[in-house]
């Protein structure tokens, strides 16, 4: 166990040099059954790796944050075990309008 702690610290640190390049908004989210502790040591990655967390979700297993590319691809590669899930974080539309004109008149 120390020595995967110890791994992904060394991991989030050379990612940390590179933290001055631009950061990405992202959701990173894990199973229900994954261990609470799997989850704080993502969270404790990002911010060491120079990311921010921008919300933490309280219903599922999930946190939101911004942090450079770099940042973002050691999250990724660390969670594959935990079936993490990483994405973009971006506003989604049911459709290619911004308003129905229906209910709202410009």
């Amino acid at each position: 166990m120390r020595f995967f702690v110890l791994t992904l610290l060394i991991a989030f640190l050379a990612v940390f040099a590179s933290a001055s390049l631009p950061q990405k908004a992202v959701i990173v989210s894990f199973p229900n059954e994954t261990p609470d502790y799997i989850v704080i040591e993502a969270k404790e990655g990002l911010k060491a790796a120079g990311g921010e967390i921008t919300h933490e979700y309280r219903l599922i297993k999930a946190f939101a944050a911004k942090a450079s590319t770099k940042a973002v691809e050691a999250v990724q590669i660390w969670g594959q075990k935990w079936n993490a899930l990483v994405e973009e974080d971006e506003i989604v539309r049911a459709n290619n309008r911004k308003r129905s004109s229906r209910f709202f008149r410009e």
